[in-house]
Protein backbone atom coordinates (compact mmCIF):
# COMPACT_ATOMS: atom_id res chain seq x y z
CA UNK A 1 0.00 0.00 0.00
CA UNK A 2 0.89 3.66 -0.70
CA UNK A 3 0.59 4.96 2.92
CA UNK A 4 3.63 2.15 3.79
CA UNK A 5 6.22 3.93 6.52
CA UNK A 6 9.46 3.18 4.10
CA UNK A 7 8.43 5.48 1.16
CA UNK A 8 8.42 7.83 3.70
CA UNK A 9 12.06 7.63 4.26
CA UNK A 10 14.00 10.37 2.21
CA UNK A 11 15.18 13.49 3.24
CA UNK A 12 12.54 15.56 3.29
CA UNK A 13 10.61 13.26 5.22
CA UNK A 14 12.88 12.55 8.03
CA UNK A 15 13.11 16.60 8.27
CA UNK A 16 9.18 16.12 8.82
CA UNK A 17 9.53 14.13 11.34
CA UNK A 18 12.74 15.18 13.54
CA UNK A 19 10.37 18.86 13.12
CA UNK A 20 6.77 17.40 13.91
CA UNK A 21 7.71 18.40 17.86
CA UNK A 22 9.77 20.86 17.28
CA UNK A 23 8.91 24.26 15.18
CA UNK A 24 10.89 24.77 11.89
CA UNK A 25 13.70 27.46 11.74
CA UNK A 26 12.63 31.17 11.30
CA UNK A 27 12.42 31.60 7.84
CA UNK A 28 12.10 28.22 6.57
CA UNK A 29 9.02 27.86 4.32
CA UNK A 30 6.42 24.83 5.49
CA UNK A 31 3.01 23.82 3.22
CA UNK A 32 -0.43 22.60 4.50
CA UNK A 33 -2.01 19.70 2.56
CA UNK A 34 -4.87 21.80 1.33
CA UNK A 35 -2.01 23.93 -0.61
CA UNK A 36 0.13 20.67 -1.56
CA UNK A 37 -3.33 19.35 -3.62
CA UNK A 38 -3.60 22.42 -5.14
CA UNK A 39 0.13 22.77 -6.00
CA UNK A 40 -0.12 18.63 -7.33
CA UNK A 41 -3.13 19.34 -9.36
CA UNK A 42 -5.23 16.96 -11.48
CA UNK A 43 -3.72 14.01 -12.96
CA UNK A 44 -3.45 10.49 -13.70
CA UNK A 45 -4.14 10.02 -9.69
CA UNK A 46 -7.06 11.62 -9.65
CA UNK A 47 -8.39 9.80 -12.60
CA UNK A 48 -7.48 6.23 -11.35
CA UNK A 49 -8.59 7.56 -8.27
CA UNK A 50 -12.15 8.43 -9.43
CA UNK A 51 -12.62 4.87 -11.48
CA UNK A 52 -12.07 3.13 -8.24
CA UNK A 53 -13.97 5.20 -5.94
CA UNK A 54 -16.67 5.65 -7.97
CA UNK A 55 -17.16 2.44 -8.86
CA UNK A 56 -18.28 1.93 -5.59
CA UNK A 57 -21.10 3.29 -7.06
CA UNK A 58 -21.97 0.30 -8.95
CA UNK A 59 -21.73 -2.13 -5.89
CA UNK A 60 -23.95 0.43 -3.69
CA UNK A 61 -26.49 0.67 -6.32
CA UNK A 62 -26.78 -3.02 -7.48
CA UNK A 63 -26.91 -4.27 -3.67
CA UNK A 64 -29.90 -1.27 -3.14
CA UNK A 65 -32.00 -2.03 -6.31
CA UNK A 66 -31.32 -5.68 -6.14
CA UNK A 67 -34.38 -5.80 -3.81
CA UNK A 68 -36.64 -4.10 -6.25
CA UNK A 69 -36.26 -6.75 -8.79
CA UNK A 70 -35.89 -9.84 -5.99
CA UNK A 71 -39.52 -8.67 -4.02
CA UNK A 72 -41.52 -10.82 -6.49
CA UNK A 73 -39.65 -13.85 -6.36
CA UNK A 74 -39.44 -14.27 -2.24
CA UNK A 75 -43.32 -12.94 -2.40
CA UNK A 76 -43.77 -16.09 -4.47
CA UNK A 77 -41.82 -18.46 -2.70
CA UNK A 78 -42.56 -17.75 0.78
CA UNK A 79 -46.17 -16.57 0.26
CA UNK A 80 -45.82 -12.82 1.80
CA UNK A 81 -48.25 -10.42 2.37
CA UNK A 82 -47.35 -6.85 1.30
CA UNK A 83 -46.71 -5.38 4.38
CA UNK A 84 -43.79 -8.25 4.71
CA UNK A 85 -42.24 -7.74 1.33
CA UNK A 86 -42.14 -3.81 2.33
CA UNK A 87 -40.75 -4.56 5.36
CA UNK A 88 -37.26 -6.01 3.53
CA UNK A 89 -37.02 -2.65 2.33
CA UNK A 90 -37.06 -0.48 5.55
CA UNK A 91 -34.92 -3.12 7.47
CA UNK A 92 -32.13 -2.80 4.44
CA UNK A 93 -32.54 1.01 4.83
CA UNK A 94 -32.52 1.00 9.03
CA UNK A 95 -29.43 -1.48 8.54
CA UNK A 96 -27.77 1.57 6.41
CA UNK A 97 -29.47 4.55 8.76
CA UNK A 98 -27.67 2.63 12.14
CA UNK A 99 -24.26 1.75 10.51
CA UNK A 100 -24.09 4.97 8.82
CA UNK A 101 -23.17 7.16 12.29
CA UNK A 102 -21.35 3.85 13.87
CA UNK A 103 -19.28 3.67 10.82
CA UNK A 104 -18.57 7.54 10.07
CA UNK A 105 -17.84 7.90 13.57
CA UNK A 106 -14.70 5.20 13.36
CA UNK A 107 -13.43 6.74 9.63
CA UNK A 108 -12.53 9.94 11.59
CA UNK A 109 -11.00 8.10 14.50
CA UNK A 110 -9.44 5.28 12.58
CA UNK A 111 -9.74 6.21 8.44
CA UNK A 112 -11.41 6.36 5.69
CA UNK A 113 -9.45 2.97 3.87
CA UNK A 114 -10.19 0.99 6.70
CA UNK A 115 -13.99 1.82 7.26
CA UNK A 116 -14.25 1.43 3.28
CA UNK A 117 -12.80 -1.91 2.81
CA UNK A 118 -14.35 -3.36 6.42
CA UNK A 119 -17.70 -1.72 4.75
CA UNK A 120 -17.19 -3.89 1.33
CA UNK A 121 -15.95 -6.99 3.17
CA UNK A 122 -18.72 -7.21 5.18
CA UNK A 123 -21.36 -6.63 2.38
CA UNK A 124 -19.95 -8.90 0.41
CA UNK A 125 -20.11 -11.11 2.96
CA UNK A 126 -23.79 -11.22 4.52
CA UNK A 127 -24.98 -10.43 0.63
CA UNK A 128 -23.36 -14.22 -0.48
CA UNK A 129 -25.41 -15.07 2.66
CA UNK A 130 -28.24 -13.94 1.79
CA UNK A 131 -28.84 -16.06 -1.45
CA UNK A 132 -28.62 -18.58 0.82
CA UNK A 133 -31.38 -17.72 3.27
CA UNK A 134 -33.44 -20.61 4.08
CA UNK A 135 -36.76 -18.74 4.92
CA UNK A 136 -38.27 -14.80 5.48
CA UNK A 137 -36.51 -14.09 9.27
CA UNK A 138 -33.29 -14.62 7.45
CA UNK A 139 -33.36 -12.89 4.58
CA UNK A 140 -34.95 -9.93 6.09
CA UNK A 141 -32.02 -10.30 9.17
CA UNK A 142 -29.14 -10.42 6.03
CA UNK A 143 -30.24 -7.80 3.82
CA UNK A 144 -30.31 -5.56 7.33
CA UNK A 145 -26.62 -6.81 7.86
CA UNK A 146 -26.42 -5.81 3.88
CA UNK A 147 -27.51 -2.52 4.09
CA UNK A 148 -25.59 -1.68 7.10
CA UNK A 149 -22.10 -2.67 4.80
CA UNK A 150 -23.42 -0.48 1.93
CA UNK A 151 -23.43 2.34 4.52
CA UNK A 152 -19.60 2.67 4.50
CA UNK A 153 -18.97 3.04 0.88
CA UNK A 154 -19.77 6.74 1.38
CA UNK A 155 -15.87 6.78 2.60
CA UNK A 156 -15.40 6.67 -1.12
CA UNK A 157 -16.79 9.73 -1.58
CA UNK A 158 -14.82 11.83 1.03
CA UNK A 159 -11.50 10.30 0.26
CA UNK A 160 -12.18 11.70 -4.00
CA UNK A 161 -13.51 14.93 -2.24
CA UNK A 162 -10.37 15.36 0.25
CA UNK A 163 -7.74 14.71 -2.38
CA UNK A 164 -9.23 16.49 -5.40
CA UNK A 165 -8.28 20.42 -5.94
CA UNK A 166 -10.99 22.88 -5.28
CA UNK A 167 -11.85 23.50 -8.46
CA UNK A 168 -12.20 20.18 -9.68
CA UNK A 169 -14.63 19.47 -6.94
CA UNK A 170 -17.72 20.59 -8.28
CA UNK A 171 -17.53 18.53 -12.02
CA UNK A 172 -15.90 15.30 -11.07
CA UNK A 173 -18.36 14.49 -7.54
CA UNK A 174 -21.55 14.45 -9.98
CA UNK A 175 -19.72 12.25 -12.57
CA UNK A 176 -19.96 9.39 -9.48
CA UNK A 177 -24.16 9.81 -10.54
CA UNK A 178 -22.62 7.54 -13.94
CA UNK A 179 -21.22 4.76 -11.57
CA UNK A 180 -24.73 4.59 -9.76
CA UNK A 181 -25.99 4.85 -13.17
CA UNK A 182 -24.53 1.79 -14.06
CA UNK A 183 -25.06 -0.50 -11.09
CA UNK A 184 -28.98 -0.36 -11.57
CA UNK A 185 -28.65 -1.03 -14.89
CA UNK A 186 -26.54 -3.52 -14.51
CA UNK A 187 -28.94 -5.07 -11.94
CA UNK A 188 -31.59 -4.62 -13.67
CA UNK A 189 -30.43 -6.55 -17.16
CA UNK A 190 -29.02 -9.39 -15.09
CA UNK A 191 -32.57 -9.70 -13.06
CA UNK A 192 -34.10 -10.05 -16.58
CA UNK A 193 -31.43 -12.79 -17.76
CA UNK A 194 -31.26 -14.66 -14.80
CA UNK A 195 -34.21 -14.75 -12.64
CA UNK A 196 -36.41 -16.42 -15.14
CA UNK A 197 -33.57 -18.79 -15.56
CA UNK A 198 -31.45 -20.08 -12.56
CA UNK A 199 -33.78 -17.86 -10.28
CA UNK A 200 -32.64 -15.16 -7.53
CA UNK A 201 -30.26 -16.70 -5.20
CA UNK A 202 -28.17 -16.82 -7.64
CA UNK A 203 -28.71 -13.25 -8.82
CA UNK A 204 -27.31 -12.29 -5.52
CA UNK A 205 -24.39 -14.22 -5.99
CA UNK A 206 -23.80 -12.49 -9.05
CA UNK A 207 -24.55 -9.19 -7.56
CA UNK A 208 -21.86 -9.85 -5.05
CA UNK A 209 -18.88 -9.67 -7.82
CA UNK A 210 -18.51 -6.25 -8.54
CA UNK A 211 -18.06 -5.31 -4.75
CA UNK A 212 -15.55 -7.85 -4.07
CA UNK A 213 -13.22 -7.19 -7.32
CA UNK A 214 -12.97 -3.55 -6.14
CA UNK A 215 -11.66 -5.02 -2.67
CA UNK A 216 -9.14 -6.61 -4.65
CA UNK A 217 -7.90 -2.84 -5.79
CA UNK A 218 -8.25 -1.21 -2.89
CA UNK A 219 -4.30 -1.15 -2.13
CA UNK A 220 -3.98 1.41 -5.20
CA UNK A 221 -5.55 3.90 -3.57
CA UNK A 222 -4.29 5.44 -0.25
CA UNK A 223 -5.75 6.65 2.71
CA UNK A 224 -6.56 10.27 3.04
CA UNK A 225 -3.56 12.35 2.92
CA UNK A 226 -5.74 15.06 4.98
CA UNK A 227 -6.71 12.58 8.09
CA UNK A 228 -3.01 11.21 8.02
CA UNK A 229 -2.40 14.98 8.88
CA UNK A 230 -5.08 15.36 11.30
CA UNK A 231 -3.78 12.40 13.63
CA UNK A 232 -0.26 13.80 13.33
CA UNK A 233 0.70 11.02 10.94
CA UNK A 234 2.46 13.94 9.03
CA UNK A 235 5.10 11.39 7.43
CA UNK A 236 2.75 9.53 5.52
CA UNK A 237 0.41 12.21 4.78
CA UNK A 238 3.94 13.60 2.92
CA UNK A 239 4.63 10.00 1.48
CA UNK A 240 1.38 9.55 -0.13
CA UNK A 241 1.31 13.37 -1.20
CA UNK A 242 4.61 12.91 -3.25
CA UNK A 243 3.54 9.62 -4.88
CA UNK A 244 0.61 12.02 -6.19
CA UNK A 245 2.87 14.15 -7.56
CA UNK A 246 4.90 11.56 -9.21
CA UNK A 247 2.08 10.18 -10.63
CA UNK A 248 0.75 13.62 -11.90
CA UNK A 249 4.39 14.49 -13.29
CA UNK A 250 4.10 17.71 -10.82
CA UNK A 251 6.43 19.41 -8.16
CA UNK A 252 5.33 19.15 -4.41
CA UNK A 253 5.15 22.87 -2.88
CA UNK A 254 8.56 23.77 -1.53
CA UNK A 255 9.67 23.58 2.58
CA UNK A 256 7.95 21.42 4.93
CA UNK A 257 4.63 19.88 5.59
CA UNK A 258 3.70 21.71 8.92
CA UNK A 259 0.24 21.11 10.28
CA UNK A 260 -0.81 20.59 13.83
CA UNK A 261 -2.36 17.40 14.59
CA UNK A 262 -6.02 17.82 15.95
CA UNK A 263 -7.01 15.56 18.89
CA UNK A 264 -10.61 16.18 18.52
CA UNK A 265 -11.40 13.97 15.97
CA UNK A 266 -15.04 12.36 15.47
CA UNK A 267 -16.99 13.89 18.07
CA UNK A 268 -20.76 14.09 17.64
CA UNK A 269 -20.87 17.27 20.26
CA UNK A 270 -18.80 19.17 17.26
CA UNK A 271 -21.83 18.88 14.80
CA UNK A 272 -23.54 20.91 17.38
CA UNK A 273 -20.66 23.48 17.85
CA UNK A 274 -21.84 27.02 17.42
CA UNK A 275 -19.83 27.22 14.09
CA UNK A 276 -21.80 24.80 12.68
CA UNK A 277 -25.17 23.75 14.82
CA UNK A 278 -27.32 25.65 11.96
CA UNK A 279 -25.63 23.69 9.10
CA UNK A 280 -25.77 20.86 10.85
CA UNK A 281 -29.88 21.30 11.44
CA UNK A 282 -30.58 22.53 8.03
CA UNK A 283 -28.45 19.72 6.41
CA UNK A 284 -30.31 17.02 7.72
CA UNK A 285 -34.10 18.54 6.72
CA UNK A 286 -32.94 18.12 3.74
CA UNK A 287 -30.97 14.65 3.26
CA UNK A 288 -34.34 13.79 4.69
CA UNK A 289 -36.54 15.40 2.73
CA UNK A 290 -34.33 14.27 -0.66
CA UNK A 291 -34.67 10.72 0.44
CA UNK A 292 -38.42 10.80 0.63
CA UNK A 293 -38.87 12.29 -2.44
CA UNK A 294 -36.24 9.97 -4.43
CA UNK A 295 -38.04 6.68 -2.73
CA UNK A 296 -41.08 8.38 -2.83
CA UNK A 297 -41.22 8.63 -6.72
CA UNK A 298 -40.00 5.11 -6.73
CA UNK A 299 -42.58 3.53 -4.86
CA UNK A 300 -45.24 5.43 -6.31
CA UNK A 301 -44.37 4.69 -9.83
CA UNK A 302 -46.92 1.80 -10.08
CA UNK A 303 -50.01 4.03 -8.40
CA UNK A 304 -49.32 6.91 -10.54
CA UNK A 305 -49.22 4.94 -13.54
CA UNK A 306 -52.59 3.38 -12.49
CA UNK A 307 -54.13 6.96 -12.29
CA UNK A 308 -52.60 8.02 -15.73
CA UNK A 309 -54.76 4.91 -17.46
CA UNK A 310 -57.73 6.02 -15.25
CA UNK A 311 -57.58 10.07 -16.67
CA UNK A 312 -56.72 9.35 -19.99
CA UNK A 313 -59.40 7.67 -20.41
CA UNK A 314 -63.58 7.76 -19.69
CA UNK A 315 -63.66 4.22 -19.39
CA UNK A 316 -61.83 1.64 -17.18
CA UNK A 317 -58.72 0.06 -19.08
CA UNK A 318 -58.66 -3.48 -19.89
CA UNK A 319 -55.22 -4.99 -18.71
CA UNK A 320 -53.98 -6.65 -21.82
CA UNK A 321 -54.08 -10.44 -21.52
CA UNK A 322 -51.06 -10.69 -23.77
CA UNK A 323 -48.41 -8.81 -20.93
CA UNK A 324 -49.88 -11.96 -18.68
CA UNK A 325 -47.33 -14.37 -18.43
CA UNK A 326 -47.26 -17.78 -17.20
CA UNK A 327 -45.47 -16.79 -13.88
CA UNK A 328 -48.02 -13.81 -13.18
CA UNK A 329 -51.03 -16.31 -13.33
CA UNK A 330 -49.46 -18.49 -10.75
CA UNK A 331 -51.17 -20.19 -7.96
CA UNK A 332 -49.62 -18.47 -5.46
CA UNK A 333 -51.15 -15.17 -6.92
CA UNK A 334 -47.47 -13.55 -7.71
CA UNK A 335 -47.09 -10.74 -10.36
CA UNK A 336 -43.57 -10.86 -11.25
CA UNK A 337 -41.69 -8.64 -13.72
CA UNK A 338 -42.22 -9.66 -17.48
CA UNK A 339 -39.58 -7.93 -20.42
CA UNK A 340 -41.60 -4.95 -20.27
CA UNK A 341 -41.64 -4.32 -16.48
CA UNK A 342 -38.04 -4.55 -16.54
CA UNK A 343 -37.99 -1.67 -19.75
CA UNK A 344 -39.77 0.22 -17.66
CA UNK A 345 -37.64 0.25 -15.21
CA UNK A 346 -34.63 0.90 -17.67
CA UNK A 347 -35.89 3.85 -19.24
CA UNK A 348 -37.03 5.69 -15.91
CA UNK A 349 -33.38 5.10 -14.42
CA UNK A 350 -31.69 6.58 -17.11
CA UNK A 351 -33.36 9.54 -16.12
CA UNK A 352 -31.36 10.08 -13.24
CA UNK A 353 -27.98 11.19 -15.41
CA UNK A 354 -30.63 13.43 -17.77
CA UNK A 355 -30.04 17.00 -15.91
CA UNK A 356 -26.64 15.81 -15.13
CA UNK A 357 -24.52 18.47 -17.67
CA UNK A 358 -26.93 20.92 -16.23
CA UNK A 359 -26.95 19.98 -12.77
CA UNK A 360 -22.64 20.52 -12.86
CA UNK A 361 -22.76 23.64 -15.11
CA UNK A 362 -25.64 24.82 -12.45
CA UNK A 363 -23.11 23.47 -9.11
CA UNK A 364 -20.03 25.28 -10.09
CA UNK A 365 -21.63 28.42 -11.98
CA UNK A 366 -24.69 29.34 -9.30
CA UNK A 367 -23.17 27.96 -5.90
CA UNK A 368 -23.65 24.77 -4.38
CA UNK A 369 -26.99 26.15 -2.22
CA UNK A 370 -28.72 28.27 -5.21
CA UNK A 371 -28.18 24.97 -7.66
CA UNK A 372 -29.57 23.04 -5.24
CA UNK A 373 -32.82 25.46 -4.66
CA UNK A 374 -33.95 24.88 -7.83
CA UNK A 375 -33.53 21.71 -8.20
CA UNK A 376 -35.54 21.14 -5.13
CA UNK A 377 -38.12 23.98 -6.23
CA UNK A 378 -38.60 22.00 -9.43
CA UNK A 379 -39.39 18.76 -7.66
CA UNK A 380 -42.03 20.22 -5.78
CA UNK A 381 -43.80 21.64 -8.81
CA UNK A 382 -43.56 17.91 -10.91
CA UNK A 383 -44.96 16.67 -7.88
CA UNK A 384 -47.81 19.26 -8.41
CA UNK A 385 -47.56 18.10 -12.38
CA UNK A 386 -48.55 14.96 -11.24
CA UNK A 387 -52.22 15.86 -10.64
CA UNK A 388 -52.77 16.73 -14.50
CA UNK A 389 -54.68 14.22 -15.86
CA UNK A 390 -52.34 13.42 -19.25
CA UNK A 391 -51.65 10.94 -21.77
CA UNK A 392 -49.54 7.80 -20.76
CA UNK A 393 -46.37 9.49 -22.29
CA UNK A 394 -47.02 12.47 -20.47
CA UNK A 395 -47.09 10.90 -17.43
CA UNK A 396 -43.93 8.74 -17.89
CA UNK A 397 -42.45 12.32 -18.70
CA UNK A 398 -43.68 13.41 -15.63
CA UNK A 399 -41.80 10.70 -14.05
CA UNK A 400 -38.54 10.65 -16.08
CA UNK A 401 -38.21 14.36 -14.79
CA UNK A 402 -38.48 13.96 -11.28
CA UNK A 403 -36.12 11.18 -11.66
CA UNK A 404 -33.91 13.39 -12.90
CA UNK A 405 -34.14 16.17 -10.72
CA UNK A 406 -34.05 14.00 -7.12
CA UNK A 407 -30.94 12.60 -8.49
CA UNK A 408 -29.36 16.08 -9.21
CA UNK A 409 -30.52 17.17 -5.54
CA UNK A 410 -28.81 14.07 -4.29
CA UNK A 411 -26.07 14.86 -6.52
CA UNK A 412 -25.75 18.78 -5.30
CA UNK A 413 -26.17 17.43 -1.57
CA UNK A 414 -23.31 15.16 -1.17
CA UNK A 415 -21.18 17.87 -2.47
CA UNK A 416 -22.03 19.87 -0.30
CA UNK A 417 -22.29 17.78 2.77
CA UNK A 418 -18.44 16.87 1.99
CA UNK A 419 -17.16 20.06 1.63
CA UNK A 420 -18.99 21.98 4.69
CA UNK A 421 -17.59 19.66 7.62
CA UNK A 422 -13.65 20.06 8.51
CA UNK A 423 -11.28 16.87 8.37
CA UNK A 424 -12.20 15.92 12.00
CA UNK A 425 -15.65 15.41 11.75
CA UNK A 426 -16.23 15.06 7.74
CA UNK A 427 -16.63 11.63 7.84
CA UNK A 428 -19.38 11.58 10.65
CA UNK A 429 -20.90 14.50 9.10
CA UNK A 430 -22.01 12.35 6.21
CA UNK A 431 -22.58 9.28 7.92
CA UNK A 432 -25.32 11.04 10.70
CA UNK A 433 -27.05 12.64 7.14
CA UNK A 434 -26.95 9.09 5.66
CA UNK A 435 -28.67 8.59 8.46
CA UNK A 436 -31.69 11.01 7.85
CA UNK A 437 -31.86 9.94 4.68
CA UNK A 438 -32.54 6.62 5.44
CA UNK A 439 -35.16 7.83 7.71
CA UNK A 440 -36.60 9.75 4.65
CA UNK A 441 -36.76 6.13 2.79
CA UNK A 442 -38.16 4.23 5.42
CA UNK A 443 -41.03 6.90 6.13
CA UNK A 444 -41.77 7.16 1.89
CA UNK A 445 -43.91 3.33 1.64
CA UNK A 446 -46.66 4.55 4.25
CA UNK A 447 -47.31 7.73 1.53
CA UNK A 448 -46.62 6.18 -1.14
CA UNK A 449 -48.61 3.48 -0.85
CA UNK A 450 -50.67 3.96 2.23
CA UNK A 451 -51.88 7.60 2.05
CA UNK A 452 -51.46 7.83 -2.00
CA UNK A 453 -54.60 5.26 -2.50
CA UNK A 454 -56.52 6.87 0.70
CA UNK A 455 -55.54 10.96 -0.84
CA UNK A 456 -53.83 10.74 -4.06
CA UNK A 457 -53.99 14.63 -3.93
CA UNK A 458 -53.39 14.78 -0.05
CA UNK A 459 -49.91 12.66 -1.01
CA UNK A 460 -48.33 14.57 -3.69
CA UNK A 461 -48.99 17.36 -2.11
CA UNK A 462 -46.83 16.15 0.81
CA UNK A 463 -44.19 15.69 -1.37
CA UNK A 464 -44.35 18.98 -2.68
CA UNK A 465 -44.32 20.71 0.78
CA UNK A 466 -41.35 18.81 1.89
CA UNK A 467 -39.43 19.51 -1.12
CA UNK A 468 -40.36 23.30 -0.89
CA UNK A 469 -39.23 23.00 2.54
CA UNK A 470 -35.90 21.64 1.50
CA UNK A 471 -35.60 24.02 -1.08
CA UNK A 472 -35.88 27.13 1.24
CA UNK A 473 -33.31 25.25 4.04
CA UNK A 474 -30.97 25.28 0.72
CA UNK A 475 -31.02 28.64 0.06
CA UNK A 476 -30.24 29.70 3.58
CA UNK A 477 -27.46 27.42 4.20
CA UNK A 478 -25.12 29.46 6.31
CA UNK A 479 -22.22 28.64 4.70
CA UNK A 480 -21.37 28.19 0.37
CA UNK A 481 -18.99 25.59 -0.39
CA UNK A 482 -18.04 26.83 -3.82
CA UNK A 483 -14.38 27.38 -4.41
CA UNK A 484 -14.03 26.88 -0.27
CA UNK A 485 -10.65 25.53 0.81
CA UNK A 486 -11.40 21.96 2.10
CA UNK A 487 -11.35 23.12 6.10
CA UNK A 488 -8.90 21.15 8.44
CA UNK A 489 -10.93 21.51 12.29
CA UNK A 490 -13.35 23.78 13.64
Amino acid sequence: MATAPKEAKNASSLEEIHTERQEPPKGQKTFTVEEAVETIGFGKFHILLFLIMGSTGVAEAMEIMLIAVVSPLIRCEWQLQDWQVALVTTMVFFGYMVFSIVLGLLADRYGRWKILLLSFLWAAYFSLLTSFAPSYIWFVFLRAMVGGGVAGHTQGLIIKTEFLPTKYRGYMLPLSQVFWLAGSLLIIGLALVVNPTIGWRWLIRIASIPGILLILVFKFIPESARYNVSTGNVATALATLQRIAEMNEATMPEGVLREPAKERRGRFKDLIHPKYLRTTLQIWIIWLGIAFAYYGVILASAELLERDLICSSTAPQVQDSSDDSEESRSPCHCHLFGPAAYQTMMISTVGEIALNPLNILGINILGRRLSLCITMGCTALFFLLLNICTSSTGMTGFLFMLRALVSANFNTIYIYTAEVYPTTMRALGMGTSGSLCRVGAMVAPFISQVLMSASFTGALCLFSSVCVVCAISALTLPIETKGRALQVCI
